[in-house]
């Protein structure tokens, strides 16, 4: 059943390539992985294979890469990805020796890949359950590892007509989940070789925090001001952040939109009062005297957040949060929209008062009053978001001092 569906996918696939520019890269990418792997797979070599299927999963196993690199030179990495947001953005990665497309997981390919990489240790990023390619591991006696993955009461693996399905975890040699919750669901199907180490993100907004760029323009808007920094930002939430900043001149406001286009930038632009200068167009001298400093390039956000003192994470009027660690880890306090109930790091920042979650302009602005006119307020929640990073860190170390390599 599994194999029929994956053909069915695969036909889908391609005629979808036919009308959609993303469908067609990774459909183009997924039948070159093979020529790539033939030329670039070093006989001989020991290779351990990373998995993750978009950007978001590569910056989980990104902590794992780099120590297991450092640690032990002696192999060799490989990085797959499913999805061209994640191998377009990190294809030139200087973290691993080969980087690819994962081949869809049919019976075939995945026999050809294993045949051409013979890895000696795989893992697999959160979400990644490929019934082909883990049944053929498993059969081969390569250990497994799933990393960072989380598990939820209504997922397929817990349903009575799944139970068939299911079976594809017993393929997987250990699992380093993020939470008790992931641990006990697993046991009840009679999966006990788990361990819950936390999330590898949290190692992960550490590592970035340390290597995080001076803005002159930035430091130049920022000045003496209080800044309030939203990242990632959709169209709903400027509708609530900025006309809240329109009325309040009494701090600075930093938008890095989550798309970059001249059509949105123009829409937001539109939107605010007073003086908007763009980073990609200001001198520090011109960003001194703006009021709205814009982000209008992609990389930067990580290191904007460290000139804030509140941050707005936004996706949350969506389909979900984008990432609030690297906002929090810079000790100040997260908001964000009302769609986080899946996101275990803003629970548990809220749960740690460190976070807070609004539904309406209303609830901003209360939010925002309160911080912006109590200073200890702000203070104890930029502390308790800080606090609840740091106490979350580790993963990287429990899980590779739990690995024979």
């Amino acid at each position: 059943m599994y194999d029929i569906a994956i053909y069915l996918y695969l036909f889908g696939v391609a005629i979808a390539s036919l009308f959609d520019k993303k469908v067609r890269t990774m459909w183009r990418g997924e039948r070159a992985a093979f020529d790539k792997l033939r030329r670039e797979v070093e006989p001989g070599a020991s290779y351990v294979w990373f998995h993750a299927a978009s950007l978001g999963e590569f910056e989980q196993g990104r902590p794992l890469i780099e120590r297991l690199r450092k640690s032990h030179p002696e192999y060799k990495i490989l990085l797959t990805f499913f999805s061209p947001s994640g191998y377009e953005v990190r294809k030139n990665y200087d973290g691993a020796d080969i980087i690819c497309y994962l081949p869809l997981d049919t019976r075939l390919n995945a026999i050809r890949f294993l045949r051409l990489v013979r890895p000696v240790k795989v893992f697999f990023i959160k979400y990644e359950f490929w019934y082909n390619y883990l049944h053929i591991l498993k059969h081969r006696g390569v250990p497994v590892y799933s990393v960072s993955s989380v598990f939820r009461p209504d997922q397929i693996f817990f349903r009575w007509y799944a139970r068939e399905y299911a079976k594809v975890l017993r393929c997987f040699t250990h699992f380093y989940v993020q939470n008790d919750i992931s641990r006990d669901l697993l046991a009840k199907i009679g999966i006990t070789e788990v361990t819950v180490t936390g999330d590898t993100r949290f190692d992960r907004v550490l590592s970035i925090r340390e290597q995080a760029k001076d803005l002159p323009v930035v430091e130049a808007f920022r000045g003496d001001s209080k800044v309030f920094v939203a990242g990632s930002s959709w169209a709903p939430d400027e509708d609530i952040f900025i006309p809240f900043f329109n009325e309040r001149k009494d701090w600075k406001l930093i938008i890095a939109p989550h798309v970059i286009s001249e059509e949105h930038l123009q829409q937001i632009t539109c939107k605010l009062k007073g003086r908007v200068a763009r980073y990609s167009q200001a001198t520090p001298d011109e960003a001194r005297d703006a009021d709205c400093l814009i982000i209008d390039c992609y990389g930067l956000l990580s290191s904007v957040y460290r000139y804030g003192d509140v941050a707005y994470v936004g996706g949350g009027f969506g389909v979900g949060i984008h990432n609030v660690l690297e906002a929090a880890v810079w000790n100040m306090p997260v908001v964000f929209g009302p769609n986080n109930e899946r996101f275990i790091e803003a629970q548990g920042l809220k749960a740690a008062k460190g976070g807070f979650d609004i539904s309406s302009y209303d609830d901003f602005n209360g939010i925002m009053t309160r911080l912006m006119t109590d200073s200890h307020a702000l203070a104890d929640a930029g502390k308790a978001a800080g606090d609840y990073v740091a106490s979350c860190t580790g993963a990287t170390e429990k899980i590779l001092g739990d690995v024979k390599l």
